[in-house]
């Protein structure tokens, strides 16, 4: 089974990169199943029901979020109805939408898509992570209702990343972590068959501070003294995400691999995909 993620679109250069790209990455590629973070997508900030409808029109089969879930309104509404959206699980009980689904892959398969928010220096402090993964594992575990198992780890601290892939290590087929918007060299298979990286990176202008225009975040550190709000960049932007070759005995990872295209970062396609 081939697994892609691609870490957090931001603004309208990332989500125009996404959508521009991933039909063509679906076909030549012969991807199963496709999974984007949106919730930088709308200016920078959270992510709309438009938005959200042209991601899985460009071939996403789940789009998850993070701490910005909410920062266009109109998600709280659209959020409890559509199945394919996630937010962090871990937010408190009652709290609009779901944070995983099951959802079956273009070649049958079964796969669990898990949204999980770290808590270290991250804000709001949801509820333990840890706890949060064991109840979806129990409630669906790999090899029995799913086949496949993919969490997005959305985190701060790259110590809570590493940590929480070797707590779930052999359970999962993957955890990817985002929120952090640079990618990390650190792909890898765990000791347990659980592919891992600490951040996929974003899809977004690099040519910037975190895909924000990078005028006000310099001003900000150097003054310390806001002159305007923060933007998102509007120059060429790059996709970056992970590619993962999924066991269909097993359902745990064989390879995995960094993804990017565009114009500022070395290009790269895992090379098992080629």
């Amino acid at each position: 089974m081939r697994l892609l993620f691609l870490g957090d679109m931001v603004g309208r250069p990332g989500r125009t990169a996404v959508w521009d790209r991933l039909p063509g990455l679906i076909s030549d590629l012969a991807l199963d199943f496709v999974v984007v973070n949106g919730e930088n997508a709308a200016g920078g900030f959270g992510i709309t029901e438009d938005i959200y409808r042209e991601t899985l029109g460009a071939g996403a089969d789940v789009v998850t979020t993070g701490n910005h879930v909410w920062d266009q309104r109109e998600a709280l509404t659209f959020a409890a109805r559509e199945e394919r959206f996630l937010r962090p699980a871990n937010f408190p009980e009652g709290t609009p939408g779901r944070g995983a689904g099951l959802f079956t892959a273009r070649n049958g398969a079964r796969i669990l898509v898990a949204n999980i928010m770290g808590r270290v220096f991250m804000h709001p402090e949801l509820d333990d992570p840890f706890r949060c993964v064991e109840e979806q594992l129990a409630a669906c575990p790999l090899g029995e209702q799913a086949d496949a198992a993919f969490i997005d780890f959305h985190a701060e601290a790259t110590s809570e990343k590493v940590c929480f892939g070797h707590f779930v290590d052999g359970r999962v087929s993957a955890v990817i972590g985002t929120h952090t918007h640079q990618p990390t060299a650190d792909h890898q298979i765990l000791t347990g068959g659980t592919a891992y990286m600490s951040d996929a990176g974003m899809c977004g202008d690099y040519d910037s501070s975190l895909g924000l225009d990078k005028e006000e975040p310099l001003n900000r550190f150097t003054t310390k003294v806001p002159k305007g709000r923060f933007e998102a960049a509007s120059g060429p932007a790059t996709i970056c995400g992970v590619g993962v070759e999924i066991s269909d005995r097993t359902g745990l990872a064989e390879k995995v691999a960094p993804l990017r295209l565009g114009p500022r970062l070395e290009e790269t396609v895992p090379v098992f995909w080629r």
